[in-house]
């Protein structure tokens, strides 16, 4: 079962949908918040994105949302790393006010730029029952470092993520927030809550060193899997994937 939802954050509309293993079925589920990453290029409304793996976890027994932050796919604005933060809050207001979600049982799982938000938010939200962040970086410095602030936003301009003639106000302050906004800083927050740190040992976007120095920072409880040969995109690494659900439905005690 899919629902569509439409949610408004700063004025904007935040476009997610909700999976349910059974809509008839009373009993409230662990509940996983996929969160996508920065996009690289245009939106295509044809491609499948994350539904494929939302509807792999909701065949699990998870009630699954999947959503578009600012400025990506359906939902509005611009992309702005501050302005994701609050829309992931957002989203776990709305999700913890569900008569289908089980508020003790909800998890995060973020990819890359969205695994950053994950663990900044987690870290100062205890309703996240617990994280699993695919590629994070330890900080933005693979996109920020050497980067000319006009030249990055006109790159996200070109892709359809930063749609307004006159955004951002200051191109640098809008770097500046990427530079600030580092989970190496956050991530020690999220314990006593579980953590999976998964990373591929082939990312071609962020050096799995990134992905070790979470885990030394990190509190326990804690794991690291480095996924032999994957790249950046773990979401369509099958091995990835398994040992994310796997994770997922231990620490939901889900059984089978």
């Amino acid at each position: 079962m899919v629902r569509k939802v439409v949610l408004e954050v700063d004025g904007l509309k935040i476009v997610g949908q909700l999976y349910l293993p059974d809509e008839s079925d009373q009993t409230p589920y662990p509940t996983v918040c996929i969160c996508h990453g920065i996009p690289s290029k245009r939106h295509n409304p044809r491609e499948r994105g994350y539904r494929p793996l939302a509807e792999k976890i909701c065949r699990q027994g998870f009630a699954v949302f999947t959503f578009n932050f600012r400025g990506t796919g359906a939902s509005g604005g611009n992309l702005d790393i501050l302005g994701w933060t609050r829309d992931l809050k957002a989203v776990i207001d709305y999700l913890r006010h569900l008569p289908k979600v089980d508020r003790s049982r909800l998890s995060l799982l973020g990819f890359s730029g969205g695994a950053a938000v994950s663990v900044y938010v987690a870290a100062q939200d205890s309703q996240v029952s617990s994280v699993v962040a695919c590629a994070c970086p330890a900080e933005f410095t693979p996109l920020t470092e050497g980067s000319n602030p006009s030249s990055l936003i006109d790159y996200f301009r070109n892709i359809g993520a930063i749609r307004d003639s006159d955004f951002p106000y200051s191109a640098e302050e809008w770097l500046n927030d990427f530079r600030l906004f580092s989970p190496i800083e956050y991530v020690t927050g999220i314990a006593p809550r579980p953590l999976l740190l998964v990373h591929g040992s082939k990312d071609e976007l962020v050096e799995v060193s990134h992905a070790h120095r979470l885990c030394d920072r990190a509190g326990e409880p804690k794991q690291i899997t480095i996924v032999k040969g994957a790249g950046h995109r773990l979401r369509r690494s099958n091995r990835a994937m398994t040992t994310v659900i796997d994770w997922l439905k231990s620490h939901a005690q889900i059984r089978g």
